[in-house]
């Protein structure tokens, strides 16, 4: 059968330099397909939607709640057309309700071992309305390689310089942060994959330059060391959310390739300072993710933090304000207090306030948000410290030996022009 698998377009945020990675979760859920699956998938980021129709069933995987309105006009069109449609993935999961009315089938939960009783179900003409595997998690042996083949992989490129390839060596997470619905999709017990299937997929991508997608590798030291020592062989260069502020930790992840961290920047003390000169201490650089608008941010207060960010020398920083995503506490806290003022889901991107601030007006909290852009890239352009941070990457590919250049790689002749 021909199954069309559809990653439907989503908006960058405003200030963000615009480039596009690899999706995870289709490559993820393409694995776990029947092997008699003919598999056609199209990213509409990076490509237009066929004009063909030329499928049996289309599925249409959705991570971002801004991708859920234009992932229901996608299959409201093919439906008209009497192709069926089955949804799945985080985007699906977090609008579940709202997505049976544009769906033959609902896929709710991790696909390996399920995912194959969707497909006999289409094929016998006894397909369900939803199927239901939230909470109901797969053994973490069973995770194998995902289906990278699916990808076209020359679209994946910025200027030329070759991007990232997800991959991930855990599932669930055991915090519980506030905007985050991540305890809600993958439940809050950390499942680490065996060491053996996290290093027979890095090894089997095709690719120097990783990106690990867990939500934080800091949930258990020991495990952390582990995977560490067994990626050292690899010599793969990556980057990461949050590793263990533990010196031992970090200096094996720096042997085993730690290119930069996504590190979230919550205030102005000295453990936050402290912990970005430890990351680059060991040769790990760090992108701040800094999010604005919560309860107890005033305007003194964001303007004191900005300050700050200049000082501990961040090599990257990326601003949202925060978004109350269904299925979150800030969800459940700003709609209990009426503060939530959009449920259009296209403006849930994180660089629109669409609920009311606590100590200031929303269009005061958008102004700080702008001007948070403005200010931190000021004196060094975002193309251009994204040039020193790659450029970074390049030495450390050199320095191994493990640095191919392609054909079209031109970090030092054009991506460095972006300028100061």
């Amino acid at each position: 059968m021909k199954f069309r698998l559809i990653y439907p377009k989503w908006q960058k945020l405003q200030r963000q330099t615009e480039f596009h990675l690899p999706p995870h979760g289709p490559v993820v859920m393409a694995a776990a397909l029947p092997e008699d699956v003919d598999i056609e998938f199209i990213d509409e980021n990076v490509e237009a939607l066929p004009e063909n129709d030329d499928c049996d069933l289309v599925g249409i995987s959705a991570m971002l709640t801004s991708q859920m309105k234009r992932a229901w006009q996608i299959a409201d069109e093919y439906r008209l057309k009497g192709i069926p449609v089955l949804f799945g993935g985080i985007g699906t999961m977090l609008h579940a309700e709202e997505t049976m009315a544009h769906a033959d089938a609902v896929f709710l939960g991790e696909a390996e071992g399920r995912i194959a009783e969707v497909f006999r179900d289409f094929r016998a003409g006894r397909l369900k309305k939803v199927y239901d595997h939230l909470n109901d998690f797969p053994p973490i042996e069973t995770v194998g390689t995902a289906r990278r083949d699916i990808l076209k992989r020359d679209l994946y490129a910025y200027r030329g310089v070759q991007m990232v390839d997800l991959v991930h060596a855990s599932r669930g997470c055991r915090f519980n942060c506030y905007p985050c619905c991540v305890g809600y999709l993958g439940g809050r017990q950390f499942r680490p994959r065996p060491y053996d299937r996290v290093i027979e997929e890095m090894a089997a991508i095709d690719n120097n330059r990783l990106f690990i997608v867990d939500n934080s590798l800091a949930q258990d030291r020991d495990w952390e060391l582990g995977l560490f020592r067994e990626m050292i062989p690899l010599k793969k260069k990556w980057c990461c959310h949050p590793i263990e502020d533990d010196d031992e930790v970090l200096d094996l992840a720096a042997q085993a390739g730690a290119w930069y961290v996504y590190q979230a920047v919550f205030d102005t003390s000295d453990y936050i300072r402290d912990r970005i000169k430890r990351y680059h201490d060991h040769g790990i650089g760090v992108e701040g993710t800094i999010l604005l608008g919560l309860d107890d941010h005033t305007e003194d207060g964001i303007l004191r933090l900005l300050d700050f960010l200049m000082e501990i020398e961040l090599d990257l920083a990326e601003f949202t304000v925060l978004t109350p995503f269904p299925h979150t506490r800030a969800f459940d806290d700003l709609q209990r207090e009426n503060r939530i003022l959009s449920y259009d889901w296209n403006d849930y991107t994180t660089d629109k306030v669409i609920f009311q601030p606590k100590h200031m007006s929303r269009e005061r909290l958008q102004e700080l948000y702008e001007y948070a852009w403005d200010e931190f890239y000021r004196e060094e352009t975002q193309n251009y410290k994204m040039f020193k941070l790659f450029k970074k990457v390049v030495e450390k590919e050199k320095a191994d030996a493990t640095y191919r250049p392609r054909r079209r790689d031109l970090i030092d002749r054009k991506f460095g022009r972006a300028g100061r």
